[in-house]
């Protein structure tokens, strides 16, 4: 079990490491449109979540009730989720990340019983300086709760495949040659697994949990009874809530199918820093506001990244998310919190509705450069002559990094807005390549005589 930067003496939790390490195949999803969405089974299958509801999933079926004070009963479990803070970023959607991580912080504080813990599902930081990781635990400190359990984001592990994030929050986890970094833990009956779904990604793919993560899963839930609930919390979502996005895990079906005898299975993702939910038999899915900014709704908008809102608007669009779990009931329930206390649904529909007003227009690129807009390349096939030079230049505000899909070039570093990156091709030839951090992104050099 990774150590979390705090810990208070007084909190008594019953956890226990885990053990150890299959193939991993890619999701059956039932008729997806040519954007990757199942619409036939979408409005069935998912509910947009906004603040004050109290959902409770009983027997495969989600209700919902105002959310009142809510007072965890005796024996019942009781922790927080929060998500995606983006330590570092100061773009339009929000200049002010660390602000918004304390708002969230101090409306957890507020609640009259303190959770057992927090789940930070990633994400912490926007570039994985040593920096932006010393300020999320320096405001993380200030919950008075007494223990944070992590998972990285991919903008937690893209500079330097994750070395940095496990030398703080790993310790104990599952290592590996590659990275690693999940583990599990038991907490007042329920079974707890931080899975790590965003290193070693492949062009054009999903998240991706990887073949030794799937044998560890597999390995780890062998010994608990059927009746074990198993809570399941990893950064990308486990289930494909929009593939033309990359909003999704390419084996997380796989990873799923090592829980089917369970009668209880939650699983609580992050990244597209809005609420969703999903049932499916046993597993209820949910995804978690930011407490850095929203991203448009699938489809809303050109293209997926930081979503910029009315004034006075962004605390209705950031949140933390409660849940609780009473021994006599089969699953969880989940509530889910803006820092406003209002609904996200009108600060939502204004800002795809800016977003779409001014989009998709990319960027004119020049000559012999690639301009990085609206997560795409454009042009997403250049043609240059052989020794020349090639630029790419990032218009989006988020980081960007360039990865030869065949290893036939150098990888560029981490590149945040504005930054460019030049290479020379000396050599005629195609270079098919990727964004590491979002590879559905995917462009390609021809390079002539």
């Amino acid at each position: 079990m990774p150590h979390p930067p705090h810990e208070s003496p007084g909190l008594t939790t019953d956890n226990q490491p885990a053990n150890n390490p299959p193939a991993s195949t890619r999701d059956s999803e039932s008729a997806l449109d040519a954007d990757g969405l199942d619409r036939r089974n979408f409005l069935s299958c998912m509910a947009w979540v906004g603040t004050g509801l109290l959902w409770t999933i009983s027997g495969g079926i989600p209700s919902s009730s105002r959310l009142g004070a809510q007072t965890p009963k005796k024996g019942e479990l009781f922790f927080m989720q929060i998500s995606d803070s983006h330590i570092g970023f100061d773009k339009a959607a929000n200049s002010d990340v660390t602000a918004t991580l304390r708002a969230a912080i101090a409306k957890i504080n507020a609640l009259e019983v303190q959770p057992a813990f927090l789940l930070h599902t990633g994400d912490i930081t926007q570039l994985s300086k040593p920096s932006e990781f010393d300020t999320a635990d320096q405001v993380l400190r200030e919950a008075r709760t007494g223990k944070t359990f992590y998972v990285p984001g991919e903008h937690d592990v893209s500079v330097d495949g994750g070395a940095s994030y496990l030398q703080r929050y790993g310790k104990d986890t599952q290592r590996t040659r590659d990275g690693g970094g999940w583990y599990s833990f038991d907490h007042s009956g329920v079974h707890f697994m931080g899975l790590v779904n965003v290193l070693n990604l492949k062009a054009g793919g999903l998240g991706s949990l990887g073949a030794e993560q799937l044998a560890w899963i597999e390995s780890d839930v062998k010994h608990l009874s059927s009746s074990t609930p198993i809570v399941v919390f990893a950064h990308v979502p486990l289930w494909s809530v929009y593939p033309a996005w990359g909003w999704g895990t390419d084996d997380g079906a796989r990873a799923l199918s090592y829980l089917k005898r369970f009668g209880s299975v939650t699983v609580l993702n992050g990244h597209i820093h809005q609420t969703m939910q999903k049932v499916e038999g046993n597993v209820a899915f949910h995804t978690a506001l930011s407490t850095a900014f929203p991203q448009p709704r699938p489809g809303t908008a050109p293209s997926p990244g930081p979503m910029v809102v009315p004034a006075g608007q962004l605390h209705d669009v950031l949140g933390v998310r409660e849940v609780h779990y009473v021994p006599s009931n089969r699953h969880l329930a989940v509530v889910d919190h803006t820092l406003s206390g209002n609904s996200p649904d009108a600060a939502f529909a204004a800002g795809e509705a800016a977003a779409r007003a001014h989009g998709p227009a990319a960027a004119q690129a020049a000559a012999n450069e690639v301009s990085i807009d609206n997560f795409a390349f454009n042009p997403k096939v250049v043609t240059i002559a052989a020794g020349s030079k090639l630029t790419w230049r990032n218009r989006d505000d988020v980081p960007h990094k360039i990865q030869s899909t065949n290893n036939r070039f150098v990888a560029s570093p981490l590149m945040d807005t504005k930054a460019v990156y030049t290479l020379s091709f000396p050599e005629s030839g195609e270079y098919p390549y990727f964004c590491s951090v979002h590879p559905v992104m995917q462009g390609k050099v021809v390079v002539t005589r």
